[in-house]
């Protein structure tokens, strides 16, 4: 049935997805909101929309659940991008996609900046392997990392990124930062002053400037960690500087005009009070909102019945039934057929006679020899062909409800249908008129999960408020 009831106020901006795609001068759209909204299927979609327009796309992913992968038809996706088959490329567009690699990134970026020997040294260290494996932050930082090289490389004109399912929104733009000022800050620097003082006289500076806190790292990590560690200072030393360097141009690159934000949030408060405090953030660190992806927004054929309408016809109908139902048994209880007790007691004659056995067979069927089969029973008895009262009983047709039951539940089903549509709207006009300026999208939902291109489109359809997208 056509989804009429996900269509916006007149007064809320639309987002227009289309035009987003389209314009040449967008070269980077982040897909970014709180987990489990759908950003990946978003950023998907996107991609295909937009190549099928003839866009040149690379979507990045950072998802584990791999179903990037899956709704593309690729077997695996890794650190490299890989052509999307399948895609419609008559307009001259392509599609690629990959998911992120934390640790491969990393060791890229060790290859990059040091010669073999250093590269080496610093890609076996246990401190680095436990850095670029799981320290917090990184996969944040290696995500942004990784925009920097697509957009650096310019095979692309457009990329989506799919931002990682962070437990808050300032977690995608503060690790860059954070990682960055780590790598760069005065703790690594401080280790890394024993091995540029070199000998007993580092140690003897590290003993002095720094016993307090080497004892308590001795103590709670083992003094091989904090060697691990100045083994790693040392080998990257020439690298700090531009970790802080690519984080800064990575984050210029995010407030660039030809970035753009998309906050994808699910109709439900707690994702859209997400989605506001995000929308807030983007705007303090002036970066480009394009606007807010409301997914999975339910509809209704039947809006202009209410879900209170829906509840007092079904209520009426129930009444009804319990009435008929009460005539009935009354009607029953008083049915006479007229027949005198006698007549309803004494057998009949031919019944008598039917009773007594035939010349020549023994009574009830048995011979001395044992009981006699006599093809099924008497042949005008009501057993005789037909199957046992249990082989009956199994093929009765169970009682199907009325069309009376079967309009109540409907209506009821119906009503729970307006209600949400109710709780939604409401959710959706608080964040609409807290963020007036905000260009809003409704992505009506789907009635299964999406695995294969065709979903794809159809998500596609519905961001760019296709008016065939119908909500089955």
């Amino acid at each position: 049935m056509t989804s009429d009831n996900t269509t916006l106020d007149a007064s809320a901006p639309r987002l227009e997805v289309d035009t987003l795609i389209d314009d040449p001068h967008t070269r980077i759209v982040v897909c970014c909101g709180s987990g489990g909204v759908g950003k990946t299927t978003t950023a998907a979609a996107l991609g295909v929309r937009a190549a099928e327009r003839g866009r040149k796309v690379v979507v990045l992913t950072i998802d584990p659940a791999r179903r990037l992968a899956q709704s593309m038809g690729i077997s695996e996706l890794d650190n490299v991008p890989r052509q999307v088959k399948g895609v419609d490329e008559s307009a001259g567009g392509e599609l690629h996609a990959m998911m992120l690699d934390m640790k491969r990134t990393f060791d890229e970026i060790v290859e990059g900046h040091a010669d073999a020997d250093r590269a080496r040294a610093i890609l076996e260290n246990p401190f680095y392997q436990s850095l670029s494996a799981g320290f917090a932050g990184t996969q944040e930082y290696m995500a942004m990392e990784k925009l920097g090289q697509l957009r650096a490389n310019d095979e692309w004109d457009l990329i989506i990124v799919d931002t990682p399912p962070s437990r808050s929104a300032l977690d995608f733009l503060d690790a860059p930062k954070r990682l960055g000022s780590f790598l760069d800050g005065k703790f690594i620097r401080v280790l890394m002053a024993p091995a540029k003082v070199g000998g007993r006289a580092g140690m003897k500076f590290l003993n002095v400037g720094m016993s307090m806190m080497t004892g308590t790292l001795s103590k709670l990590m083992g003094g091989q960690l904090l060697r691990d560690v100045q083994t790693f200072v040392a080998a990257m030393d020439t690298m700090f500087g531009g970790f802080r360097t690519r984080a800064d141009a990575t984050y210029r690159l995010l407030q660039a005009p030809g970035t753009a934000f998309l906050v994808v949030a699910a109709p439900e408060r707690d994702a859209l009070r997400e989605a506001a405090y995000f929308v807030e953030r983007l705007a303090a660190e002036q970066m480009p909102l394009a606007g807010l992806v409301l997914n999975r927004v339910h509809g209704s054929g039947a809006a202009q019945l209410s879900a209170e309408r829906a509840l007092a016809a079904a209520e009426a109908l129930t009444d009804r039934m319990a009435e008929d139902s009460h005539a009935d048994t009354h009607a029953d209880a008083g049915t006479d057929t007229g027949a005198p007790p006698e007549e309803a007691t004494a057998p009949a004659a031919d019944t008598v006679a039917d009773a007594a056995p035939p010349p020549g067979r023994a009574e009830n069927n048995l011979e001395a020899t044992g009981i006699v089969d006599l093809d099924g029973g008497k042949a005008g008895s009501r057993t005789a062909g037909s199957p046992s009262p249990a082989a009956a009983a199994e093929h009765e047709t169970p009682t199907s409800p009325s069309a009376a039951q079967l309009a109540a539940g409907l209506l009821r089903l119906h009503a729970e249908r307006m209600q949400v549509l109710a709780r939604e709207r409401r959710t959706r006009d608080r964040f609409t008129a807290l963020h007036p300026e905000v260009p809003v999208t409704e992505v009506a939902a789907l009635p299964g999960d999406v695995h294969d291109l065709a979903g794809l489109r159809a998500i596609g359809d519905r961001l760019a408020l296709n008016p065939t997208a119908t909500d089955d």
